[in-house]
């Protein structure tokens, strides 16, 4: 049998060790064990593509069913996972025809009307039409002389704790603050016990991951989860505080909680891997050149089904325009649809007039999320306007007062 039919097939539950055996060569990781059976409560083998050749597992894709916050709303989107061909079979489309299969798949259910993952690589998925459509900070740098503003009277009071003893309450904080932030992803207590493992291995010589809480009059509104790693040099203590999330629902609590972070003995230096574009603490620092903003790629979004997924969000002014869409993967997305939507619904409809704007489904995957404008894509040639003006009436429907973010990697 030549590589171009090895067929694909449907993973069983007893495939899961073979992936993550698989994955963790692919990636350059030993396999965890306590991370990895927190995986398996989360793994969906209904939804695993395998391909094997003989009986080497040699090429793998699958997806977790999951709602993600978009603008105004949340949809059931296909969070897709576990991505990976062995170096033995290269070149040789089996990445390319496990991504047409699951799209299809994913057309075909008709539940949900995007897809959404994170890319090892950029330039990997906009060939499956996936669309760069969220962005975070990487925040590093020294401490030392950073200060926020002094505690207001508002603020209330601060308590450490070991997250895995609070969850519920994270969780109440999460999907109060989740409902107005894009690009957030539902966790039920399955996701929350996979996103509080804390193995060893994965501590890079850290401390045990600890909870910041902060309580204010109606309980906790607001979290942070970081850890610690004692360093010292000739000068005295150097050591690194590495922030996970901080999550408020109020901006007192996010001050106090920041305000903790910042300043914890002897730390001199921070990291954050998942700070959003618009986040608060680069406007409160009082010498933001202390810490380095480094921008970088965060989700990549699909739109399967383009009528659904735009009348699914909501937009930030109301729009009327008829966009012009091809899509080769999934031809029933190709053609003329008319979106007339606003703040508070939107529909999205086949059209038989002109169209005022053209773009790929590549493009309206990076619009999905707000955290694009039309007009920029026009600039760097990627959406064509077709009607004069068509430009300026709809790009600022399409933002949204929270830039898309995303806080975890699945």
């Amino acid at each position: 049998m030549t590589t171009s039919t090895l067929p694909i097939e449907a993973a069983r539950a007893e495939d899961y060790d073979e992936i993550g055996r698989f994955l963790g060569t692919l990636f350059h990781h030993n396999v965890e064990p306590e991370a990895h059976e927190a995986e398996r409560a989360i793994f969906e083998p209904d939804r695993a593509l395998l391909v094997r050749d003989a009986s080497d597992l040699v090429a793998s894709a699958a997806a977790y069913t999951r709602e993600l916050g978009v603008p105004g709303a949340a949809v059931p989107a296909a969070h897709v996972t576990l991505v990976g061909v062995a170096p033995t079979h290269r070149r040789r489309g089996l990445l390319t025809a496990m991504m047409h299969r699951q799209l299809r798949q994913i057309y075909d259910n008709r539940r949900e009307p995007v897809a959404v993952l994170w890319a090892s690589e950029g330039r990997i998925y906009p060939r499956f039409g996936y669309g760069l459509a969220s962005q975070r900070f990487h925040v590093s740098g020294e401490t030392t002389e950073l200060r926020l503003p002094a505690p207001t009277p508002d603020e209330g009071r601060l308590r450490l704790d070991r997250p895995a003893d609070r969850q519920a309450d994270l969780a109440r904080v999460y999907d109060r603050a989740r409902v107005e932030r894009p690009g957030w992803s539902a966790r039920d207590d399955r996701w929350w016990r996979y996103v509080l493992v804390d193995p060893e291995a994965h501590r890079g010589g850290g401390t045990e991951r600890r909870v910041v809480l902060h309580e204010g009059p109606d309980g906790v509104d607001g979290y942070g989860l970081f850890r610690t790693k004692a360093e010292w040099d000739d000068a005295g203590p150097n050591s690194l505080t590495t922030v996970d999330e901080v999550v408020a629902s109020t901006p007192a609590a996010y001050r106090a909680i920041w305000r903790m972070l910042l300043s914890l003995d002897l730390t001199r230096r921070l990291t954050w891997m998942r700070a959003a574009m618009d986040e608060p603490l680069l406007r409160l620092l009082n010498e933001p050149r202390r810490l380095d903003f480094r921008l970088v790629d965060a989700l990549w979004v699909r739109v399967v089904d383009v009528p659904a997924a735009l009348a699914a969000r909501r937009y930030a002014t109301d729009v009327d325009v008829v966009i012009e869409v091809t899509d080769h993967l999934l031809p029933e997305n190709t053609g003329r649809w008319r979106l007339r939507g606003g703040p508070a619904e939107a529909t999205c409809t086949p059209a038989t007039g002109p169209a005022d704007l053209a773009c790929d489904v590549r493009c309206l995957g990076e619009l999905f999320l707000g955290g694009v404008t039309p007009a920029a894509l026009a600039d760097a040639g990627r959406l064509r306007e077709l009607r004069p003006g068509a430009l300026a009436a709809a790009s600022p429907a399409f933002t949204w007062h929270r830039a898309p973010s995303a806080m975890e990697i699945f």
